[in-house]
């Protein structure tokens, strides 16, 4: 079976023009949401995509641009339509989730924690997980901001998806020599120094046969000037969608 990746948004956490970097992955008739920013609600809606149209949401790290939108999505799911939506979290994320970004607005009479307001599955590294027929995920951690998780994903054993990190080229090579990745969907930062990303010029750094399986994202509003740069490497486009 085929997957499919429709991004909400390709942009880094200030990026304007192309949004959240947040993510549709379709397998059959099973949709995933990966990240929820502040912007995926308005991308969702500019897609046609209802949000009850989505079968589960999974989250790679607490950042506003990456579940800013959890909020409005629990809300509209159990007043618009009367149900929590299923969302995949990181073990470790699930406390820290619910207690210093959505405590606040989703607390009320009747959601008093992750578990009122989702129907929550814990996920474990080192343990792949099948969400759905011919889906199957396994959580990596990787490095971005110190004292705090980040998860990458490993998507059915071949594509690696990351969250945002530092750049980590052991890891690269590992998936790709040895574990047979065959496609990487990476974040970039394009300029500046890469002190909780990685850089375009970090990535141009691994060998040729490692970036041809790259596809670039969470990049800033400058990213059209840097068509042409990147070697092999291309630039995921927001709500295009794509064959993995």
């Amino acid at each position: 079976m085929s997957l499919y990746l429709q991004m909400l948004g390709t942009g880094g956490a200030f990026a304007k023009q192309y949004f959240n970097n947040n993510g549709l992955l379709f397998a059959d008739r099973f949709t995933l949401l990966i990240d929820c920013g502040i912007t995926a609600p308005l991308a969702l809606h500019q897609i046609g995509k209802p949000m009850k149209d989505i079968d589960a949401v999974l989250i790679t790290h607490i950042h506003g641009d990456h579940v800013g939108g959890l909020e409005e999505y629990a809300f509209r799911m159990k007043y618009g339509h009367g149900r929590k939506p299923v969302l995949y979290v990181p073990e470790l994320l699930a406390e820290p989730l619910w207690e210093h970004t959505l405590k606040g607005g989703l607390g009320q009479d009747g959601i008093e924690s992750l578990e009122d307001a989702f129907d929550v599955r814990p996920l474990r590294e080192g343990q792949a997980v099948e969400l759905a027929p011919g889906l199957s995920l396994e959580i990596i951690r990787t490095p971005h901001i110190p004292g705090k998780n980040s998860y990458s994903l490993y998507l059915n054993d071949e594509i690696f998806y990351s969250a945002d990190m530092i750049f980590q080229p052991e890891l690269l090579e590992e998936l790709v020599y040895r574990r047979g990745c065959r496609k990487i969907l990476h974040e970039v930062q394009l300029t500046g120094p890469g002190q909780v990303h990685t850089t375009l010029e970090e990535l141009l750094s691994l060998p040729a046969d490692i970036r041809e399986k790259i596809s670039l994202m969470h990049y800033g509003d400058e990213m059209e000037s840097y068509i042409g740069q990147t070697k092999e490497m291309d630039f995921l486009r927001q709500h295009e969608m794509y064959e993995l």
